[in-house]
């Protein structure tokens, strides 16, 4: 069974930078997409980035620039670092893992929720102005 824990999130001001990681136990196949998603009171789950097997990685247009994905495969370990954080970008923010396995670019289903068989339990990010 896959276990996803993430970890890392707070409190900090607009401009300030954070770091999520994600935990990985369990069987993970090499070619699984492992995303990060984030949910603001009220509002739908939302993409922000996905990373595939081999490193390849894709940002939502909100984040692209500030944001960096990247993982660590002996320590099963995806990361989020966010810098230049915005008010905006307070929310809950999940890591999840999909199903279905491929290889090169993450496609772009898995932008959706939808795709993604394993969710962590969520790290909170708050970012005042």
């Amino acid at each position: 069974q896959v276990q996803l824990v993430e970890s890392g999130g707070g409190s900090v001001q607009a401009g300030g930078s954070l770091r999520l990681s994600c935990a990985a136990s369990g069987y993970i196949g090499n070619g699984v997409c492992m995303g990060w998603f984030r949910q603001a009171p009220g509002r739908e789950r939302e993409w922000v980035s996905v990373i595939s097997g081999g490193g390849a990685t894709t940002y939502a247009d909100s984040v692209k620039g500030r944001f960096t994905i990247s993982q660590d495969n002996a320590k099963n370990t995806v990361y989020l670092q966010m810098n230049s954080l915005k008010a905006d970008d307070t929310a809950m923010y999940y890591c999840a893992a999909t199903a279905r396995q491929w290889y090169g670019l993450c496609p772009d289903p898995t932008k959706s929720r939808f795709e993604y068989k394993f969710w962590g339990q969520g790290t909170q990010v708050t970012v005042s102005s």
